[in-house]
């Protein structure tokens, strides 16, 4: 007898690519041991967390000696915390931001889950530049939206904004802009930016008029201070009144088993009080009730504290190294700890294939959105990346 869903049947079969790597790597590593195996499958950051962590944890584990130290919170986030995020996203956006405006989320997942939970209906279109974030489809497909990919522009994979403004349509509901990108490491320009708001706002004006819904523009930045080479990201609440921007301390605190996140909603949206009202509601409705309180203690403490960052960049020029020696074309990559390699065959999955021959671990661009790529995470140490050359040339070698 069925025990599932025939639409989670469906998403079973064609579950995440970069789970399955993952899981393949264990494998891999079970049988051949851990030396063995070169892992560039799954962003889990390895780099400790900052050294303070340790101080504020144990602050916490004082606090939590106290009668509900430990319990329920709002179910918006404990207000000290908000009031702390508050400042913190006021500086970091170069935008006036209130407590009233930030929702605490269990991770930035949880936070595009309830936004997607506050304001999508069945039929809903959610405009994505691609390659894109693999669950994406899925926290929107949850409640009846559907993904809307727009491909961007190799080698740099800027977004095509011309595309982007064709692809808008009447029920049209968000576009997701994901900068930092996860998996190409582009950093959008301000440019870029400005003229994918200047989408948004053209059509809520002309939706204004005719009694409508509004559209929104969803910011994704768990990779923010992921940003090398003197790349700047913008700013992007100051760009648009309908901007809402959501991230997480995952990747900048390596706190990603804690699942601590945040959305805030522009000051000057209309309606942007009901939103965040909303997305209180969908916090608790969802299951999560509340982000872990832990977490919220933790990152607010630490707030203007980052992991090393020298060491993720120490990463990603020797990962650059190791594909050039290879003959693999890719693009430097200016943010986060990715590199999005071309595939030396159309079909990316026999170079997939081909890596898994000599033990090393990537993910399929098909995943992404995006085929005749692969994605490396650069989430391992650089004794690992240098250690890959070998087998990297070798497969390389089976497609000339």
């Amino acid at each position: 007898m069925q025990t599932t869903t025939d639409e989670i049947r469906d998403s079973m079969a064609s579950s995440s690519w970069i789970r399955r790597m993952f899981e393949k790597g264990i494998e891999l590593k079970r049988q051949f041991g851990e030396d063995a195996v070169c892992d560039f499958s799954l962003g889990n950051p390895d780099v400790p967390p900052p050294a303070a962590a340790r101080g504020a944890l144990a602050g916490i584990a004082d606090a939590a000696a106290k009668p509900l130290g430990l319990g329920y919170c709002p179910n918006a986030g404990i207000p000290a915390v908000r009031e702390a995020m508050a400042k913190y996203l006021s500086r970091q956006q170069q935008a006036e931001v209130k407590a009233s405006n930030v929702v605490m989320s269990v991770g930035a997942a949880g936070a595009m889950v309830s936004f997607f939970r506050a304001v999508v209906e069945p039929g809903d279109e959610i405009v994505v530049p691609a390659p894109y974030f693999v669950e994406y489809g899925a926290y929107c497909g949850h409640f009846g939206g559907k993904l809307k990919p727009v491909p961007s522009l190799p080698p740099s994979f800027a977004p095509d904004i011309a595309a982007i403004r064709s692809a808008v349509g009447p029920r049209t509901r968000a576009i997701i802009v994901n900068s930092p990108n996860n998996p190409t490491g582009c950093i959008y320009s301000e440019d870029d930016i400005r003229a994918i708001a200047a989408v948004v706002d053209a059509e809520n004006e002309r939706r204004g008029r005719e009694g409508g819904r509004a559209m929104f523009l969803l910011f994704d930045e768990p990779y923010r201070a992921f940003a090398f080479d003197g790349a700047v990201v913008p700013p992007a609440l100051p760009l648009s009144r309908w901007c809402c921007v959501l991230g997480s301390f995952s990747k900048t605190l390596s706190l990603a088993g804690e699942r601590i996140g945040y959305i805030a909603v522009n000051p000057s949206m209309p309606g942007g009080d009901d939103l965040v009202s909303a997305l209180a509601l969908t916090t608790r409705t969802l299951g999560y009730v509340n982000a872990p309180v832990i977490g919220q203690r933790l990152a607010a403490a630490l707030l203007d504290e980052t992991v090393d960052l020298e060491v993720y960049n120490r990463r990603r020029l020797k990962m650059a190294e190791v594909l050039k020696g290879a003959g693999i074309e890719f693009e430097l990559p200016k943010g986060a700890f990715y590199f999005f390699a071309k595939s030396p065959v159309d079909d990316d999955l026999k170079f997939v294939h081909a890596l898994l021959e000599e033990k090393i671990l990537v993910v399929t661009g098909k995943g992404f959105g995006f085929p005749g790529y692969v994605r490396l995470s650069c989430c391992v140490d650089e004794k690992i990346i240098a250690r890959s050359a070998v087998g990297f040339k070798r497969a390389m070698e089976k497609f000339r």
